[in-house]
């Protein structure tokens, strides 16, 4: 049987694959030593993000509010976690609420408009992006810059 560039395993070279094919047909050798550890992988580290971005309203000055976007491969590889600061009324702690949605949402919402349950995003021009988070309180309208949601999407990857 001939073979081609394409049947060749990835990184190897004609006399590793070669050694492989002499091996696979002699059979597992009991005496050799394993060539992969065996141990699990780590899991990632979470990764986190602080934004500013800018709460849409019909207000003549705009409202800055820190964001905190999150993402613990740990708890869910494929889900984001975006927080926001709340004040609650005075003499109160206030809350953060937050809203966890799929990575891939954030990443098509960059392009075009998508949205799953209670997230919509879309692209606003060419270097920002509109976040609508719907809760039983109202709608959140949110504006943000691309650029740093790109550079934690790439994190999340790496």
């Amino acid at each position: 049987m001939s073979r081609t560039v394409e049947d060749r395993p990835l990184g190897g070279t004609d006399a590793e694959s070669a050694a492989a094919e002499a091996t696979a047909a002699e059979g597992p050798n009991p005496a050799a030593a394993p060539t992969t550890s065996t141990a699990p992988a780590a899991p990632a580290a979470p990764v986190e993000a602080r934004l500013r971005a800018n709460l849409v309203t019909d207000a003549p000055v705009p409202t800055c509010l820190p964001v905190t976007l999150r993402h613990a491969p740990a708890d869910d590889p494929r889900a984001l976690l975006i927080e926001l600061p709340v004040p609650g009324p005075p003499g109160s702690t206030g809350g953060r609420p937050t809203w966890t949605f799929p990575r891939a949402l954030l990443e098509a919402g960059l392009r075009a408009p998508a949205e799953q349950g209670d997230v919509r995003i879309w692209p606003c021009g060419r270097v920002q992006v509109v976040l609508e988070l719907h809760a039983p309180q109202g709608v959140l309208l949110l504006q943000l810059d691309s650029a740093p949601l790109v550079r934690f999407l790439r994190r999340t990857y790496g």
